[in-house]
């Protein structure tokens, strides 16, 4: 996600708006351009200043500004969050998203003034935590090209779950054991596993995790050399292994440290070239130095 300008609205620029400019400003610096705008502008609010100031921010030179008085060529992203209100007519080519949130101010409410201001800091919290996740994505590595998704979770009544999601995904499981059920959706291009949650330990490495196939060998290997550009954590480097389901694979572990493996399924011609010991083939050059 590309941006170098980002534009926050609500009906008053007061709360929320006002809240996002001031998170927003101290998060991405003079990376971007950050602005904050109304429909019906009015002050900012005295309880979104000292949520702000409460996380280091000084707000004393924030302003409520008309939406009208914004050039829709200066904005690449804009970011809406109201809520029960109808949010302010942008136009432009702008990118959009909403983050909608209720009015911490609450003016129907007898609210004493730590109360209000208590909504203001949940609000606020709330939009520190997704302008975490946007700066994440702003400057995140070019993504890979999958051809499917794999994903497994665990439940506790493995029979009751393949009813449910033999009806959500709209086909019947491909196969089952006593321990978890395989659902292939082609037309999802979804392959998803139940597993039962009885205690016992699963192995990881075949079953619980998240995955996502790749067109082929080469796909493979251009994905392990794109997650240690992007430094990401190898748990095992681009190879080709025999055991079990043939593959050409990598593992990596997300930032929560959850498996993710990158597949493609071997092609006959590579089948063929299976070694006698059918041990591991490393696929990068710099797998063996991982």
């Amino acid at each position: 996600m590309k941006f170098k300008s980002v534009l926050f609205l609500c009906v008053a620029n007061s709360a929320r708006s006002q809240m996002a400019e001031g998170l927003a400003r101290k998060l991405f610096g003079d990376d971007v351009r950050v602005q904050s705008a109304g429909s019906a502008p009015s002050r900012v609010n005295p309880f979104a200043l000292r949520a702000l100031s409460q996380v280091g921010f000084d707000g004393s030179d924030l302003r409520s500004t008309h939406v009208d008085t914004i050039d829709p060529a200066g904005v690449d992203l804009v970011i809406t969050l109201c809520a029960e209100e109808e949010c302010p007519l942008f136009l432009g080519e702008a990118r959009r998203l909403s983050w909608a949130m209720p009015d911490p101010d609450r003016k129907k409410e007898d609210l004493s003034d730590d109360e209000r201001l208590h909504h203001f800091c949940v609000a606020r919290d709330a939009i520190a935590q997704r302008l975490n996740v946007l700066a994440a994505l702003r400057d995140a590595p070019e993504p890979l090209a999958p051809t499917e998704f794999h994903a497994s979770v665990r439940v506790p009544d493995l029979p009751a779950a393949a009813r449910f999601y033999s009806w959500l995904l709209g086909v019947e499981p491909k196969e089952w054991t006593h321990r978890y059920v395989t659902f292939v959706s082609e037309a999802l291009t979804t392959n998803f596993v139940l597993l039962v949650d009885d205690g016992m330990t699963l192995h990881q490495d075949t079953l619980y995790h998240v995955g996502v196939a790749m067109p082929g060998r080469a796909a493979v290997i251009d994905a392990h050399h794109r997650a240690v550009s992007a430094g990401w954590t190898l748990h095992k480097p681009a190879r080709t292994t025999w055991r079990g389901t043939p593959l050409h694979e990598l593992w990596l572990k997300d930032p929560g440290g959850n498996l993710v493996e990158v597949y493609a399924r071997l092609t006959e011609a590579e089948l063929a070239e299976m070694p006698e010991d059918m041990q591991p083939i490393f696929l990068a050059e710099d797998a063996l130095n991982v």
